[in-house]
């Protein structure tokens, strides 16, 4: 499940729909990471766009992961605007034992950041600005890619 919200993430109520959708599910573990605007750099807060499809695609095969290790991921994250100390970036893990979900949380996080199309934009005296030197480049774009 990938869910995509205009601005700041509701943590509360995403985590609960989440844990509430699968009480069920018969799965040992429960891991999130919820990803918050830190106050850094004089930032106002930070700004993101996604390119969807290239996202959908990548969180797909990452389902496949989850699944040949009988667990289930999800994943929220914001477009446009999100202030400082407000959620843009919410992933949880689910599985029957405790170890799969620690490990499989640490690497699909480190793989978003290196991996997911989303561009992060400073937000800093009413401007928008790239935050290009905290970027990491997506394998396989750029024009001689």
């Amino acid at each position: 499940m990938l869910s995509l919200f205009d601005g700041a993430l509701d943590v509360p109520t995403i985590l609960k729909t989440w844990y509430e959708e699968e009480a069920t599910s018969n799965y040992g573990a429960y891991i999130p990471f919820v990803g918050t605007v830190r106050s850094e750099y004089g930032i106002e807060g930070l700004s993101f766009d996604v390119y969807e499809p290239i996202l959908e695609s990548w969180f797909a095969s990452w389902q496949i992961k989850a699944k040949e290790k009988g667990a289930k991921i999800k994943m929220a994250h914001s477009k446009g605007d999100v202030m400082l100390h407000e959620s843009s970036y919410i992933a949880a893990v689910f599985s029957p034992k405790r170890r799969v979900a620690l490990e499989f949380i640490d690497e699909f996080v480190e793989d978003f950041k290196a991996s997911a199309p989303i561009w992060k934009y400073d937000l800093k005296d009413g401007q928008r600005i790239y935050a290009k030197d905290r970027s990491t480049a997506i394998s396989g774009s750029g024009l001689l890619a």
